[in-house]
């Protein structure tokens, strides 16, 4: 079973950066791929952005310009830096570990809360 580390979290002023890790731990972990998602109380996860362990990425709009996700897969790490935040960037934002085994559903990180002050 794979567990997911998750740390970077915190509280920052708008305009600077924040950079989030998630480590992928226990068992054969093999990686197809990783991403990270955004929730805002009351709402559903938004996808912010995913790599696969080639490295090819997929940002969502809002976050596309000013975020970049990364990865060590010699670690089994995957690295979300996030760029000249704003307020609306804030909530808790939550890793995922999609494994080669697709038929498998993918194991969630418990999330770290990113608050960002105007």
């Amino acid at each position: 079973q794979v567990q997911l580390v998750e740390s970077g979290g915190g509280s920052v002023q708008a305009g600077e950066t924040l950079t989030l890790s998630c480590e992928a731990r226990g068992g054969a972990v093999k990686i197809n791929h990783m991403g990270w998602y955004r929730q805002t109380p009351g709402k559903e996860r938004d996808f912010v952005a995913s790599i696969t362990r080639g490295g090819a990425t997929n940002y969502a709009d809002p976050w596309k310009d000013r975020f970049n996700i990364s990865i060590n897969t010699s670690k089994n790490t995957v690295y979300l830096q996030m760029n000249d935040l704003k307020a609306e960037d804030a909530g808790v934002y939550y890793c995922y570990f999609q494994s080669i085994r697709i038929d498998r559903p993918p194991s969630w990180g418990q999330g770290t809360q990113v608050t960002v002050s105007s």
